[in-house]
């Protein structure tokens, strides 16, 4: 395993990454470099709740810290964003301080957008309900004035994108009878400060929910239409951390006081350059039928969609067992593909997240034929390997063979 330094810094596509333990103490003077004033904190309500992080965080900003917005939710309401702008124009902060895991952060970013957007709440949902077209994306080809810090505490890797989506309207108001959200590409976040110590403030079954939505990324990219040299690059060498050290963080071998720093790196390295592709889409697929935690069907299906993918194109199993510690010297392209899924099984055994579908309340077998059309016809399927054809029937004996 190759040594991680203490600390480091990175740009990433205007994103400055700031890696370290304690490093939350930089939170004033990284505003202060960047000419920002006063930041609200953004967060859902147990982070808010959880003083072993959130004082570290009120130090770090001293006098910087205009107050706290404690409300988002996993839902990811499109009013939770228009709530947190108003508690922004009520106490004058010049920044957002997006502290969590993938929620706080999406709708932090996604509320920069609708502050630039034009469109009240009312005009959102009339939109919605037009259609998807009607609705469009948030401020489009305009880039949000209020910048953005987020401080990661899950393994997610949700912090170095513009990504996020709100709901506009649930699935029983929507023309389509499936939940209507909108988004916008808008801007990277300002700094993206990692910091380990903060991540072992959070309880472990939060990391463990998180850790396959994270991992899962390092696998994706590689056999992604679009890979190349360098996003396998980082997507291999953060995988290797994350298979190593999830485990001891998140799961049943809590052994290694060195792992949280291996997987935050990990966790961060899996963003860059990362391809969001055929596990996602069956995440993203159950979304439009259940709300369900992507992360658990991510740890659910991710071995079922791997030995599909392996049975029909190469899906760069090679470059994953780089990454998973699969010997390939010698070896033919089946059994290195066999122990590929068994590793990434492997690691998702040694969290506390399901391993079946009938164990996700409340996934119901009779609704696979739906859930496999939505997944055959996601944004996502789009990066699958470029010979794969991924057809709904396909798609639905994968998830028989996850039940």
């Amino acid at each position: 395993m190759l040594p991680i330094a203490d600390s480091f810094e990175h740009d990433y596509q205007g994103c400055e990454i700031r890696y370290g333990r304690g490093r939350v103490a930089e939170l004033g003077d990284a505003l202060d470099e960047r000419e920002l004033g006063d930041a609200l904190v953004v967060c859902g309500s147990n982070v808010g709740a959880n003083e072993d992080l959130m004082d570290p965080i009120r130090e770090g900003l001293g006098d910087r810290l205009a107050g706290v917005f404690d409300g988002t939710t996993p839902d990811k309401r499109v009013e939770t964003a228009f709530d947190l702008l108003d508690r922004r124009a009520e106490v004058g902060a010049d920044a957002l301080v997006a502290v969590g895991g993938g929620s706080s952060l999406d709708i932090a970013r996604q509320a920069t957008l609708l502050d630039v957007d034009g469109r009240d709440l009312a005009d959102l949902r009339a939109d919605a309900e037009v259609g998807a077209d009607a609705l469009g994306d948030l401020a489009p080809r305009t880039d949000p004035a209020l910048p953005v810090v987020v401080i990661p505490t899950t393994f997610a890797g949700a912090d170095v994108s513009t990504g996020g989506s709100l709901e506009v309207l649930d699935a029983d108001a929507s023309p389509t009878g499936q939940p209507m959200t909108v988004s916008g590409g808008g801007a990277m976040p300002a700094i993206d400060l990692a910091d380990p110590a903060l991540f072992e403030t959070t309880p472990q079954s939060v990391l463990a929910g998180s850790a396959m939505n994270g991992f899962n990324k390092g696998i994706e990219t590689p056999y992604a239409a679009d890979a190349s040299p360098v996003s396998d690059a980082t997507a291999v060498h953060g995988t290797r951390l994350l298979r190593d050290a999830l485990p001891h963080v998140a799961g049943d071998r809590p052994d290694d006081p060195a792992a949280t720093d291996r997987a935050v790196v990990g966790a961060l390295l899996v963003q860059l350059g990362r391809k969001i592709s055929v596990i996602h889409a069956f995440g993203h697929g159950f979304a439009r039928r259940y709300d369900v935690q992507q992360g658990t069907v991510h740890a659910v299906v991710a071995p079922h969609v791997l030995a599909y993918l392996f049975d029909e194109v190469d899906a760069s199993r090679r470059a994953l067992a780089n990454g998973l510690g699969v010997a390939t010297a010698g070896r033919d392209d089946a059994a290195i593909a066999e122990d590929v899924v068994s590793e990434v099984a492997a690691v998702r055994d040694s969290l506390p997240v399901p391993s079946r579908l009938r164990e996700l309340d409340p996934v119901d077998e009779d609704d696979f034929p739906a859930i496999a059309e939505y997944i055959a016809d996601d944004w996502s399927m789009e990066q699958a390997p470029a010979d794969l054809d991924a057809t709904p029937e396909a798609i639905e004996g994968v998830l028989r063979e996850a039940w």
